[in-house]
């Protein structure tokens, strides 16, 4: 099941559901949040509060995603209620790549470097038994809700950005229940977007490289997470033309980290179970046009599908000017 939150044509927030090429709007409901806080409150689960709710009205996906109507699919009406977060060094990549890290971090643990000695702690103890908590993963701030672009919204860097690159992830989207009991709403795919120049000049830069936009959706996938994930991550350059191409896989079956051990080691903190907030946390990607030696230029596309998603998630690449933060004493 997928879900979309859209605007009509006056600017009124729908939600409905995705079927082929046409969101059938669900009645009674405007955002997937006041969707999601009351299938909670009724304590039932959201297919089938959405099957009970869905409508006849139809609008078709490609108007929607044309006019530029296609919403994030999952926000917070208070931006500042909303957590972007991520964890990284938990995916295992292709069968080459998975042999040529596993001779990596075989050696001597001294000899590794730190980003090394944290993949090896994911691979041996990031699968624990259900219920117990494993390896805790590298973990990293975003932003708020204002960070969140939706499908078709350019992802603007700053003008002091070294490198504005994709990185194709499955974002688990997250509602606090009034209980204070974190509820998985669904997955989507993203582009969690970070600055890699920056981060590769100094390790210790990475919480600067993150602290950027990003894009989820267009579709929320209700439902557990299939082990196995395939999709593409593309760049297009100004003309529409694919200038790097690169295949993807995420889901367990490629991932030194269960979903649950990742989602424990975030949840496992109080001011993450805040009643009320939204989460949106990516759960890191082993492919990067960056690794690749590719550099994005302004006015180029990001472009990453995986087919249990439904339509592709696009992205143009924007730069905006900024200017020198003074603080005034009061």
């Amino acid at each position: 099941m997928l879900l979309l939150q859209f605007t009509n044509e006056n600017g009124g927030r729908l939600v409905g559901l995705l079927q082929d090429d046409q969101i059938r709007v669900i009645e009674g409901y405007n955002t997937t949040y006041a969707l999601a806080q009351d299938a909670i409150r009724k304590r039932i689960n959201l297919a089938e509060l959405v099957n009970a709710s869905v409508g006849n009205t139809t609008h078709a996906y490609a108007d929607v995603a044309a006019s530029g109507r296609l919403l994030a699919p999952l926000d917070h009406a208070d931006e500042a209620h909303c957590y972007v977060t991520g964890t990284g060094l938990t995916h295992l990549g292709s069968a080459g790549a998975r042999d040529a890290m596993h001779k990596k971090i075989g050696g001597d643990a001294e000899s590794l470097s730190d980003s090394m000695k944290m993949f090896r702690l994911g691979v041996e103890g990031g699968k624990p038994a259900d219920g117990t908590a494993g390896a805790q993963p590298e973990w990293f701030y975003k932003g708020d809700g204002s960070i969140v672009r939706a499908g078709g919204q350019p992802l603007r860097m700053p003008d002091f950005a070294l490198d504005g690159g994709e990185e194709p992830e499955i974002a688990g989207l997250y509602v606090i229940g009034d209980d204070g009991q974190p509820y998985r709403v669904g997955y989507a795919i993203g582009n969690e977007f970070s600055d890699h120049v920056t981060e590769r000049q100094n390790y210790l830069y990475l919480a600067h490289s993150k602290l950027r936009v990003c894009s989820v959706g267009p579709a929320l996938l209700v439902g557990e997470l299939p082990a196995h994930i395939a999709g593409t991550s593309r760049v297009l350059d100004a003309a529409g033309n694919v200038r790097w191409e690169k295949a993807f896989v995420s889901g367990e079956d490629n991932m030194s980290h269960t979903i649950a051990n990742l989602e424990h080691h975030h949840f496992k903190y109080p001011l993450f179970k805040r009643p009320g907030d939204v989460h949106v946390h990516f759960f890191g990607t082993a492919t990067l046009s960056f690794a690749d030696g590719v550099s994005v230029a302004p006015g180029e596309t990001f472009e990453i599908e995986a087919p249990a998603f439904g339509p592709a998630l696009r992205n143009r690449l924007d730069v905006f000017p900024t200017e020198f933060a003074k603080v005034s004493t009061l």
